[in-house]
């Protein structure tokens, strides 16, 4: 996945550990603790849309490598008898996954396009084996900026230790060991991790350098994109030491190239549900996450399921002007705003840099996702009660639109305002440590699904669909029933002939209107999208029920022959 800068421009006692990409490198309120507001929870609806157009061909063929996740009942031994028993390696459980494997394969292709047959026909057969997947290699990258003209050169390789202050918040999912260390080369392309870890935590009062947001917090890093990445090597990245790591910041995500819809695997998907559930000694973890750099591509961060996901806290940039940076995304999932570099007259962030450095080109997205990462430290050094959903309400509550200019500011039914370029506005580190220090944590999170009529439907060229949904947010079911809305999820399924013609709305009792999808000029894809999960943050605050509406339109950027499709 790409590291979140963008491409280059034209013209508690302190927190135990936070945890960033290294190479680059949220939840329930305890027992008899008081709402902060009548039970605040979050509503998810279901709408399932299969909109006919043509069938879709199959997708691209996949890369194979020689790794594979297997489910195993019966604990490590078992694991280890059935790898043995069918000639693999187990390299250990993903994560804190449990039952589930990592195994490896010496004498399979380690990068093929055709899946592997022969003795993995007969480990899927092995009555301990529930699941198995052979890995495929994804395309991730760092959301920094494509070709900075500020990187430096120089051919000492000195290794630059400093920001991995606490070994146990480290590791090396790429070379499976404990130093995280930054592969050094002549290009400096693994700066990244380095700069975003000095934004969080550089020392105070060293004569060096800057001072870190949470100048207090202990830092480690996780080294995972210097390699082929799958499933696994995120859930295994996802799952670092829950219990003690509080905040995993990530400015890396798919390809921000305006074409692309993906998001995390069943492994990482369980590593993030296990976060949240178990993190933090059932707390939380705090997952921090860069929206993209793909504005110049006309991307949408809403076909990103990392920023996308309701466990993800997604932060956007804004210039030191409070313009829209020519790289930034819109989506209605995108939660606050920090700032980072804009335009050429505009300053970017200076941070540490690799061989024993100080920086001051770092941009993107990618610089904006730790330094939310690192007010959060702060609150955690204020409160370190606070659950994952406790952070997000204070994000909303404190986060204010200050000078950020944006056409689409508008004021939601619970009286918050909100943006899609800069989600509920910039961070307001202060008074986000204020509140904190006062804060009563939320009620238990409750689930609401509301479902649509199945049934296929066209939509018509240039005219809208309209597609409806009433609930009474499961008031009859007084364990689920939904009191306000923190985040809301629309599960649709849509074949089109070309999937960058579509626009997506989706409109709240309330009146909200959240843009789920906007066009993608060089979306050409015809794979359409199928149970896909877009997110909004929106509608926070208000009352659930009532009837939903969602828009769906086809407009084309091309013309097509409607008899074929």
């Amino acid at each position: 996945m790409p590291p979140r800068a963008p491409p280059a421009p034209g013209p508690r006692p302190p927190p135990r550990a936070a945890a960033v990409d290294a190479v680059d490198a949220g939840g329930a309120g305890g027992p008899g603790l008081r709402p902060l507001a009548p039970r605040p929870w979050r509503w998810l609806l279901l709408l399932a849309l299969p909109a006919a157009c043509s069938a879709p061909p199959p997708p691209p063929r996949p890369v194979y490598t020689n790794h594979w996740a297997v489910q195993v009942l019966g604990g490590p031994a078992a694991a280890d008898r059935v790898a043995a028993a069918h000639g693999y390696l187990n390299l250990g459980q993903i994560g804190n996954l449990e039952n589930y494997y990592h195994f490896y394969h010496s004498k399979t292709f380690k990068r093929s396009t055709l899946s592997s047959r022969g003795p993995h026909t007969f480990l899927r057969m092995d009555p301990q084996v529930k699941w198995l997947q052979q890995q495929e290699v994804k395309r991730r990258v760092k959301r920094q900026v494509r070709g900075d003209p500020q990187a430096l050169y120089f051919n000492d390789p000195i290794w630059s230790n400093m920001w991995y202050m606490d070994s146990y918040a480290s590791y090396d999912v790429n070379g499976n060991d404990y130093d995280p260390s930054p592969r050094y080369d002549a290009s400096n392309e693994n700066k990244h991790g380095t700069r975003c870890a000095g934004e969080v935590a550089a020392s105070a009062n060293n004569s060096y350098c800057i001072v870190g947001i949470a100048y207090n917090a202990k830092i480690g890093g996780i080294r995972m994109l210097d390699g082929d990445v799958t499933d696994v090597v995120e859930a295994k990245s996802l799952g670092i030491r829950p219990n003690y790591i509080d905040i995993y910041s990530a400015s890396w995500g798919p390809d921000d190239d305006g074409k692309t819809v993906d998001g995390p695997g069943r492994l990482a998907k369980q590593a993030f549900e296990y976060g949240i559930k178990k993190g933090r000694q059932g707390l939380g973890s705090i997952f921090v996450w860069a929206s993209g750099n793909g504005g110049r591509e006309g991307d949408h961060c809403s076909c990103d399921g990392y920023t996308n996901s309701i466990y993800t806290i997604s932060v956007s940039s804004t210039t030191e002007n409070g313009y829209k940076p020519w790289y930034l995304e819109e989506c209605a999932s995108t939660l606050a705003t920090t700032y980072s570099s804009g335009a050429f007259y505009e300053r970017k962030i200076v941070t540490t840099d690799l061989r024993q450095r100080c920086t001051d080109g770092h941009t993107g997205t990618s610089v904006s996702a730790p330094m939310v990462a690192g007010i959060i430290a702060l609150a955690l050094e204020a409160n370190s009660q606070l659950t994952w959903r406790d952070v997000q309400h204070l994000l909303v509550k404190t986060s204010r639109p200050a000078h950020l200019k944006a056409n689409d500011w508008k004021v939601n039914g619970a009286g918050h305002k909100v943006s899609h370029l800069y989600g509920f506005g910039l961070v307001d580190a202060e008074a986000l440590v204020t509140e904190a220090k006062k804060w009563t944590a939320v009620p238990s999170q409750h689930m609401c699904v509301a479902t649509t009529d199945k049934r296929p439907r066209s939509i018509p060229v240039v005219q809208m669909l309209r597609t409806t949904a009433l609930t009474t947010a499961c008031a009859d079911h007084s364990d689920q029933r939904v009191g306000y809305l923190e985040h809301v999820v629309a599960r649709i399924s849509i074949s089109h002939p070309r999937r960058g013609d579509l626009q997506i709305h989706l409109i709240s009792p309330s009146g909200t209107k959240s843009q789920l999808l906007a066009k993608r000029l060089l979306d050409h894809s015809n794979e359409g999208f199928t149970n896909w999960e877009f997110m909004t943050v929106h509608c926070w605050g208000e009352k659930a029920e009532g009837e939903w509406t969602l828009e769906i339109q086809d407009m084309p950027s091309q013309v097509r022959n409607p008899e074929k499709q």
